[in-house]
């Protein structure tokens, strides 16, 4: 058997031969063999999050994204590459090679379900490629988002088997969720839980510490292991909401979005087709109807929506230059020539999650109807538009402006029917291999190409078992020949996509699409989607060698070729285990009662707990729950007892100045805030916060009663919970808030520690 086809390698054995003392021996020192090319090149992937081919000026958009037209000019370009449509899916592929429901990934791991294509785990039967390149002599290391854990693994206990360093990564430093604050993240490094290094009145933003880790890893390599070639996966936050980004950075495109989603992307589509990015006789697809035009905002909310705008445009930029950061750095310690940079720029399209434009972008995911004008007076009630992109909001565009972030193409995020959501620009540079050329590429490519293009290059078999597990084959394919062939064939030639129902079939330069069930930016559940099946959905037909936008549907004149196209996608759903179609809807659509929690119903905790991710901790805002403290409390005592999630929603118990505080910060949107009557006696004191549903459906209206030693000392009624997670990164903490600030009142005091000591806190659900 060929030593590639099983890995790891054999240990290297002895080259000394022993004898019966040491004079009558032989000692050589054993070497292990190169596995690798002499010039293999360090790698380099660049992924960021959430954006479509629209923002980038490289593109002809309005975001100054130099480092990402740095690459691309000292590089190539592919016009033609495709993602998912959806975060984990994307992740997932491009780190294995495989289609995203073969390996249990067609949807974000928080909806997994028990059907094989959507069990929100990689399978060790397909191996990362950071796993492969270890074996072979790589240092490995992950930066930023990870949102390939099962999420009920992600405390600080773990189990770690499924962590980033226990699936080939040497080195990780991010966030384990599908989003976080910018400011105040719930870090992990390795499997250990970490604070940020600083506070965001010190400076700090996620984006900028994450290139600050990675430059320290980067030296630290070069100081201890330089023999060794590295692989480094950076992948920031950046720009999935929450949009936080520091005022200078959105005040350079103040006024530069005030004609609108509209007339924006009219501009990029002329633009993009001067660069020479998209063919001169592309189509500027149409505004779906359900979707707003401009003209359709009324004035008084037009200033709520550019500054939006512009708060991703300056979190974008922010992102890309510290991207650059990272470039930087790989120059400045001689790695730049033979270092392979893949800079991919999207995950998926633009993300229409905000849906009419948000203060707190949960409250859509959460379903709780809200308007605009809610959004503004909340906005307003907090200081004005100056709030939009600090620590005190979760602000996320308008989903027009996701649309015209995807511009030419007519789909977004979620929409993996149409191009917009599954097709995002990628460059790539390697200056000792690769000769710039300013004319994109434009084979076919998918990200499960890119870990075959690599072992390609590099001259490794796709091993066949990985740690004693029988590996699945290799769904990519190399586009290795590209890089210094612009009219090299095309090597993918048939793909299929699929999340949530909306799905679409590739082939041969032919695309068919189901839009699905739900338009992403339409507020709340679809009318009748319970009972929808694939079999009621309309199919269209695109001939992408004639229509590169996907513009002029032809299914009508084609039928035959529209029923081929329709059997193939059949075909590959079933060798790919994407059945049953809409899969990942099972969880929020027709069991939210099975969304993947924690198995307790009580707990124990020390006065000491810190960091509990809340999709692990106990649901103390939509379970009917008792919250019993054991506490010594000072003379006017003051501090958090408990919080969950973080400043875009959550609930918290504090003491301030003796009297004792509960509140209810429903997304900002509204705070239900109840207070004691009296001050809280000094010494030793059991306080009781039991929580009620007065209303049983999801988001009901909440009783709450506050008792001390047994007496009632305060009562009240939150008239609307969330019937999902406040936050997605956020935690629950005891004795202090060390996340986003729930609620105002402390927030110019975080983390508000409590001045008194919590010996216990005991939790039980009660229904």
């Amino acid at each position: 058997m060929n030593p590639q086809d099983v890995l790891p390698f054999p240990p290297t054995p002895t080259a000394s031969v022993a004898g019966r003392t040491m004079q009558e021996s032989v000692y050589q020192q054993r070497v292990a063999p190169s596995r690798l090319p002499d010039d293999a090149p360090n790698i380099l992937i660049i992924l960021m999050d959430d954006a479509g081919p629209g923002l980038p000026d490289t593109f002809g958009g309005a975001v100054a994204t130099d480092t990402l037209s740095r690459v691309i000019d000292e590089g190539i370009g592919f016009n033609r590459f495709h993602t998912t449509a959806m975060c984990s899916p994307t992740r997932a592929s491009l780190l294995t090679g495989r289609n995203h429901h073969r390996i249990g990934n067609g949807q974000i791991a928080e909806l997994a379900n028990d059907w094989d294509g959507y069990a929100g785990e990689i399978p060790k039967s397909s191996a990362l490629a950071p796993e492969v390149l270890k074996d072979y002599g790589y240092a490995t290391a992950a930066f930023g988002k990870w949102h390939n854990t099962p999420a009920i693994e992600t405390g600080v206990t773990g189990p770690f088997h499924n962590w980033p360093t226990s699936i080939g990564f040497e080195y990780f430093y991010g966030f384990l969720a599908g989003e976080a604050s910018q400011y105040e993240p719930n870090l992990v490094r390795n499997t250990t839980s970490v604070l940020p290094p600083r506070t965001p009145e010190d400076g700090y933003h996620l984006s900028e510490d994450l290139a600050d880790d990675a430059i320290g890893w980067l030296r630290n390599h070069r100081a201890l292991s330089p023999e060794k070639p590295f692989f480094m996966y950076w992948a920031p936050g950046a720009i999935h909401g929450p949009h936080h980004i520091m005022k200078e950075w959105a005040d350079k495109y103040a006024g530069r979005f005030d004609g609108g989603w509209d007339e924006y992307r009219e501009l990029v589509f002329e633009q993009a087709k001067e660069k020479g990015w998209i063919p001169g006789d592309s189509t500027l697809t149409d505004r779906d109807p359900r979707m707003p035009a401009w003209d359709d905002i009324p004035e008084d909310e037009r200033e709520f929506q550019t500054r939006l705008m512009e708060l991703a445009a300056g979190f974008a930029e922010h992102a890309d230059v510290q991207a650059g950061r990272v470039v930087d750095e790989i120059e400045h310690l001689g790695y730049g020539d033979n270092t392979l940079i893949m800079y991919i720029w999207g995950d998926n399209g633009s993300s229409g999650e905000g849906q009419n434009g948000t203060i707190s972008e949960l409250l859509a995911q959460n379903g709780i109807p809200s308007t605009v004008p809610m959004h503004i007076q909340a906005m307003n009630e907090m200081g004005g538009v100056e709030v939009l992109g600090t620590p005190k909001s979760d602000n996320m565009y308008h989903a027009g402006w996701a649309w015209a972030g995807s511009t030419p193409y007519k789909g977004m995020k979620l929409l993996a029917s149409h191009l917009g959501g599954t097709r995002n620009p990628m460059a790539v540079r390697w200056p000792a291999r690769i000769a710039p050329d300013p004319a994109p590429r434009a084979q076919f490519v998918h990200c499960t190409d890119i870990v075959p293009t690599i072992y390609d290059l590099l001259g490794i078999s796709p091993p066949r078992v990985v740690n004693g597990i029988p590996q699945d084959p290799i769904d990519g394919s190399s586009f290795a020949e590209a890089f210094t062939d612009a009219d090299a064939e095309e090597t993918h030639l048939t793909q299929y996509f699929e999340i949530m129902g909306s799905r679409a079939i590739y082939h041969d330069g032919w695309m068919a699409s189901a839009f699905g069930p739900r338009a992403p930016w339409v507020p709340g559940v679809p009318e009748g989607i319970a009972d929808w099946t694939p079999d009621h959905d309309s199919w269209e037909l695109y001939h992408l060698a004639e229509d590169w936008t996907q513009a002029n549907d032809v299914a009508d004149s084609h039928p035959e070729k529209l029923a081929q196209m329709k059997e193939l996608f059949t075909i590959e759903a079933a060798k790919n285990s994407v059945f049953p179609i809409g899969g990942a809807l099972w969880i929020p659509i027709y069991h939210p009662e099975l969304r993947i929690s924690t198995p307790y119903r009580s707990w124990n905790f020390t006065g000491d707990l810190r960091r509990m991710p809340e999709v692990v901790a106990p649901q103390l805002g939509n379970r009917a729950n008792t919250v019993t403290i054991d506490a010594v409390v000072p003379e006017n005592a003051s501090g958090v007892l408990y919080a969950l999630g973080g400043a875009g929603g959550g609930l918290t118990c504090y003491l301030d100045d003796g009297y004792l505080w509960y509140e209810h910060n429903l997304f900002i949107v509204k705070r239900t805030k109840i207070r004691s009557r009296e001050r809280l006696a000094a010494g030793r004191a059991e306080v009781i916060v039991e929580t009620k549903y007065l209303d049983p459906q999801p988001g009901g209206a909440l009783s709450i009663a506050i008792s001390v030693d047994g007496e009632e000392i305060a009562t009240g009624i939150v008239p609307v919970s969330a019937p999902g997670l406040f936050s997605a990164n956020d935690c629950l903490d005891i004795g202090i808030c060390l996340g986003g600030s729930v609620s105002l009142d402390y927030f110019d005091r975080a983390p508000f520690p409590f001045d008194g000591e919590i010996k216990t806190v005991d939790v039980k659900y009660t229904n």
